[in-house]
């Protein structure tokens, strides 16, 4: 193993893909498979994400799909990455974590985001109002933190004295500056914001204030990785996350797709332009073995990151788990 691995760990970042053709039952029955291999395996933690009105990710409810992954798993941590708190009052988020930190000790985590995650619509429909703000989030933060001391008015029962580690989740610098002045670990969204990784974490480092949780910064990146035994079919396979993506940008968000063997006559030269520059980021890597081993090495030296947070959005399951296997025999042979 490299020894840039070995100074690692390395997680999996969940969006409970829904299929065409199944339903989200079949989502989560391959989530709860997919964790118990990863913690076979030797992943350190396994998140999920809340979005909503997507049609292709069944994790709306995000803390309920949690207690299942972690009622199928016995030791490997599980959480959210994230919760996207403008859409919660915190005083709910702090029962919720909490009651899952009783259920599952020591094995919880909660990411947080401040971004809604969801178009306007949606949006009122979670919060019945649009009054709310993203600039509200260091407020609302600081709310669930005095839930989980106890030191708010109201009580969070279960929730209060809950050990839960809070991390930041960010795509921008605005997460980065708050998680360095509040002393959290920080996790940056490379796998879909890649040119923002380098300034954002350059901002983290360097504003970072030790605290009773940290003492130094500690950065997790998102990556995108489709692996294969061949370049060949690594490519064919990403053809599902890239028609996935393709839709988004058309404005019709769909389930995940089969990959199609002939992806010239799925977008034109405009949309074609945009999917690859979405795939041809240092946050992707699709490819054999050896590519994906050389790029994922590129990568963490040029990030120094302490954690890397793998998404693999590909359509038949029993592929999803080899792709991560041979990530496994990669980062932890």
């Amino acid at each position: 193993m490299s020894q840039v691995f070995s100074n690692v760990k390395f997680s999996i970042l969940d969006l409970a893909p829904v299929l065409e053709g199944y339903t989200p039952s079949h989502s989560f029955k391959n989530s709860a498979d997919l964790a118990r291999h990863a913690e076979k395996w030797g992943f350190h933690r396994y998140w999920l994400a809340e979005h909503h009105n997507m049609p292709g990710i069944a994790s709306s409810a995000t803390s309920l799909v949690i207690s299942h992954v972690a009622s199928h798993t016995k030791k490997i941590r599980v959480g959210a990455g994230g919760i996207m708190l403008p859409n919660h009052a915190p005083l709910v988020i702090a029962e919720q974590f909490g009651t899952l930190a009783a259920l599952y000790p020591d094995r919880i985590d909660l990411g947080l985001g401040r971004a809604p995650g969801s178009d306007q619509a949606t949006a009122y429909a979670l919060r019945r109002t649009l009054n709310s703000s993203p600039e509200d989030f260091p407020l609302q933060v600081e709310e669930l933190e005095g839930y989980f001391a106890g030191t708010e008015r109201v009580k969070a029962i279960p929730g209060k004295g809950a050990e839960v580690p809070i991390w930041l989740l960010g795509s921008s610098d605005f997460s980065a500056r708050l998680a360095a002045e509040k002393g959290l670990p920080f996790a940056f969204a490379s796998h879909f914001s890649p040119d923002y990784t380098l300034p954002a974490l350059r901002i983290y480092r360097e504003n970072f204030q030790p605290s009773t949780h940290l003492e130094k910064p500690y950065v997790m990146v998102g990556v995108n990785i489709i692996t294969a035994e061949t370049n060949e079919k690594a490519k064919w396979l990403a053809t599902s996350q890239q028609q996935q993506f393709l839709n988004l940008v058309r404005g019709a968000p769909s389930e995940l797709m089969p990959p199609i063997n002939d992806t010239d006559h799925a977008w034109n030269v405009y949309e074609k332009a945009s999917v690859e520059k979405n795939t041809n980021s240092k946050a992707t890597i699709i490819g054999d073995k050896q590519e994906v081993e050389e790029k994922l090495q590129s990568f963490i030296e040029e990030t120094s990151a302490d954690e890397v947070i793998i998404n693999g959005q590909i359509y038949d399951h029993q592929d999803r788990l080899s792709s991560y296997k041979i990530i496994a025999d990669i980062v932890m042979s």
